[in-house]
């Protein structure tokens, strides 16, 4: 009868009892899920398509569940099915394209105007709607843009439709006035 020389090589040569930290997928499921979904959202640009890639991935997990045998790797596991998942679904996009004899643009709306010219309006406004005072500001937005009547922006503000009025009066003409705003006009 031999006596083995070093007991740790022994030890390894015994089968080693397989410790299961989740005892099953669900319970992986609701401790991990925030971290994987995390790595599905870097994955993707779209939080809904993180969501289904991640879904995609667990039920891959689940379908291997029994043939994982080292539950301290799952997490590995989880996310290479993440992103191999994400791979083939690239992969699968196609775009097609048509060739044509005219270009699809859209037609042009009568009185739209230019685009760019609409946008800097835009910004021209809200510049000089963020020079207004506070109160007359506040005023100007509840009353135009959330399109609130002079009773419900009183009612919002705690002040009378009166104090609505003269505010809103004094804020128009200072817009009338800016001079950035003459230069659109």
């Amino acid at each position: 009868m031999t006596t083995p020389v070093c007991t740790s090589a022994s030890a390894a040569a015994a089968p080693a009892r397989q410790t299961h930290p989740f005892p099953s997928f669900a319970s992986y499921v609701r401790a991990r899920q925030p971290v994987l979904l995390r790595t599905a959202r870097s994955l993707t640009a779209n939080p809904s398509d993180a969501e289904d890639l991640l879904q995609t991935a667990l039920t891959k997990t689940y379908v291997a569940w029994e043939r994982i045998e080292d539950h301290r790797a799952l997490d590995g596991y989880v996310r290479r099915a993440l992103l191999n998942t994400r791979t083939s679904q690239w992969r699968k996009r196609r775009v097609d394209e048509f060739v044509c004899e005219e270009l699809p643009e859209p037609e042009p709306v009568p009185g739209a105007g230019d685009p760019a010219e609409r946008q800097a309006l835009r910004d021209a406004m809200w510049r000089a709607i963020a020079r207004l005072p506070a109160r007359q500001r506040a005023m100007v937005v509840l009353r135009y843009y959330e399109d609130l009547s002079e009773v419900q922006t009183a009612e919002v503000l705690g002040v009378s439709v009166g104090t609505v009025k003269s505010a809103v009066s004094r804020a128009l003409s200072k817009l009338r006035e800016d001079p950035e705003l003459g230069l659109v006009r």
